[in-house]
């Protein structure tokens, strides 16, 4: 059972299950998952941060309200591309490290604010999942 609603407004093919299986780590409830290009994570970020520049990940908690999914997360599908090269790993790796730093962020966790927290349990998963850890690298 899927608890991610996947929106994909690119025209790449994704398989979500893995991302499920992360999202099922940290919670039961209802994800939603945009993936979409800089062009439109520009305009959003925009309109609800004040952030003139597209971004890798954006997330955004529901207020705790019974039938509504904890949250949103939007990733950029070009960042994708440009730091799995950079870095040299798969897309879905890369994917997969940008969602999990996206959904610690709708579970309360906030790198920007908190004592290592966040980055301590990106690590954890990283691992659990067997990825890259160049996101724990590059967050150093």
């Amino acid at each position: 059972m899927f608890n991610i609603v996947f929106e994909n407004n690119t025209d790449l093919e994704i398989d979500i299950e893995f991302l499920n299986s992360i999202a099922k780590t940290i919670s039961e409830e209802e994800i939603e998952f945009i993936l979409t290009n800089n062009q439109e994570i520009h305009e959003i970020n925009l309109t609800t941060r004040g952030v003139d520049k597209p971004t890798d990940v954006l997330s955004f908690p529901y207020e705790e309200m019974p039938n509504t999914p904890l949250g949103s997360i939007v990733i950029s599908v070009d960042f994708v591309e440009k730091k799995a090269k950079e870095y040299n790993h798969s897309f879905e790796d890369e994917l997969s490290l940008l969602f999990i730093h996206g959904l610690l962020h709708l579970v309360g966790y906030d790198h920007e604010v908190d004592n290592g927290e966040h980055r301590k349990k990106e690590e954890e998963l990283i691992k659990q999942f067997n990825l890259p850890d160049s996101l724990i690298i590059r967050n150093s």
